[in-house]
């Protein structure tokens, strides 16, 4: 990548060229081109992580490729489902359609960004004022306009009025490219742009269906860029385990994964799933300020956003000190990688979720009632579609299906007594192949404990 500057920037040391008639569309498409080469998103991830990548014999991937492939993904699933384009809000489903970022936790919760994807036409991306340079890397975003947010933060008591600015734009796209179709998937909206679309004349539909379907088959080049974040999140991992010492807090110990996960690109964390000793049975305590003691168990949950945007959701459970472990420390811990070694063998193409299901090992009775949720849910650039509860509660509403190759699914166990003192939590993230499966996720798991 050419990291020189645009031609016309100015220097680092250079004062501001004072504004001149006709200037400043000059400045401001300097300012875009000098923001643009300096996107995160083109500057890479460093030298730590592209050595351990190197190490572990990860190629790069084609992220041309990757966004052309998502990109046909999402129009396939729209023109199958009636659709003229999709309206997408969800940060994450944005970053599948484009591959471009902008304070995804922020947005995440603020309504703000959207993107508009034709079924046969543009993808419009409507982001903050004066940050087109944001996506320009993208390659895949044609059109990128300043977003019109109603949520109540900016338009207080005239959000009527913003909604409908923001929903007249919308219909005028779905008109110009939708072909006399006026049906839209959206994954995320109220009920405010619900009655100015459908007054306007566009229906909306399930845009849920539409991602989570499109992301649902990995590309190469996906699966590329996936091993990569799970290289960045065991080594950040590595140095966790490293820090685990007696005397340290559970918020101390989480801190590093966070470290170790930023200090490779990566992005997020969604939980704060790690507990110990006593913490780790029920699960599902969040981290704390509870000293971890030796001879304690640690088990926790990634639940990271690295690299790429793309989800390393990994659990382990680890024991504190130089202490043996206890017997019922070491029967917890192997019912667990009992159970994930099992019900890894039954991940096969062409099974059906409810056949895997049913064949899959479970908790014994005393640690049944503690179950984790579920057996096994989709992975890419976050949890995703399907999630396959345990045969016990597959009710009439659980969603049937098939596991196809380039599907990536993580298989989950929690294997604690009911009223009793510790559990042990481990996960690991699995790809379908042609033929069988591949675990991806190549931590170790704690020697002491499977003895």
């Amino acid at each position: 990548m050419d990291s020189a500057a645009p031609k016309g920037s100015f220097g680092r040391h250079r004062k501001i060229m004072p504004f001149e008639p006709g200037s400043i569309e000059a400045l401001r498409e300097d300012s875009r081109q000098k923001a643009a080469l300096l996107n995160q998103h083109v500057l890479g991830y460093g030298a730590v992580a592209e050595a351990e990548w190197a190490a572990a014999g990860i190629a790069a991937p084609d992220l041309a490729g990757m966004r052309k492939y998502r990109l046909e993904r999402i129009r396939a699933e729209l023109k199958r489902r009636g659709y003229a384009g999709a309206l997408l809000y969800d940060p994450v489903n944005i970053r599948y359609a484009t591959d471009s970022t902008n304070m995804q936790l922020w947005v995440a919760h603020n309504p703000t960004r959207h993107c508009f994807v034709a079924a046969e036409g543009p993808v419009v991306l409507f982001d903050y004022f004066s940050c087109e340079h944001l996506s320009d890397h993208s390659g895949v975003v044609d059109e990128v306009r300043p977003a019109v947010s109603w949520i109540y933060l900016y338009s207080g008591e005239l959000t009527e009025l913003k909604v409908r600015r923001w929903a007249g734009s919308i219909a005028d796209l779905v008109k110009e490219h939708g072909g006399g179709n006026s049906r839209v998937a959206v994954d995320h909206i109220n009920p405010e742009g619900v009655e100015e679309l459908a007054r306007l004349g566009i229906t909306i539909g399930n845009g849920e269906a539409v991602m989570e379907n499109a992301r649902l088959i990995k590309s190469s080049d996906e699966i590329l860029a996936m091993r990569r974040a799970i290289v960045a999140c065991e080594a950040a991992m590595g140095e966790m385990e490293q820090a685990l010492k007696p005397g340290v807090s559970e918020n101390e110990l989480w801190a590093e994964l966070h470290r170790g996960n930023i200090a490779r690109g990566g992005e997020w964390i969604e939980t704060r799933l790690l507990s110990s000793g006593p913490r780790t049975n029920p699960w599902f305590q969040e981290c704390s300020s509870r000293i971890i003691e030796a001879g304690d168990l640690v088990a926790f949950d990634t639940d990271l956003i690295g690299p790429y945007g793309f989800c390393a959701d990994l659990s382990r459970t680890w024991l504190c000190g130089d202490k043996k472990p206890s017997n019922e420390q070491r029967d917890l811990y192997r019912i667990a990688a009992d159970q994930i070694a099992h019900n890894t063998t039954l991940m096969q193409p062409g099974t059906s979720f409810r056949d895997l299901v049913e064949r899959s090992a479970v908790p014994p009775g005393d640690c049944f009632p503690t179950r984790y949720g579920v057996l096994y849910h989709g992975v890419g650039l976050a949890d995703e579609y399907p999630t396959l509860p345990h045969a016990n509660d597959w009710t009439a509403d659980t969603p049937d299906g098939v596991i196809e190759p380039g599907m990536v699914l993580c298989v989950e166990s929690y294997i604690g007594r009911l009223g009793g003192h510790e559990g042990v939590k481990i996960e690991e993230q699995i790809l379908i192949t042609e033929t069988g499966n591949e675990q991806l996720s190549t931590y170790p798991l704690d020697e002491r404990l499977l003895g």
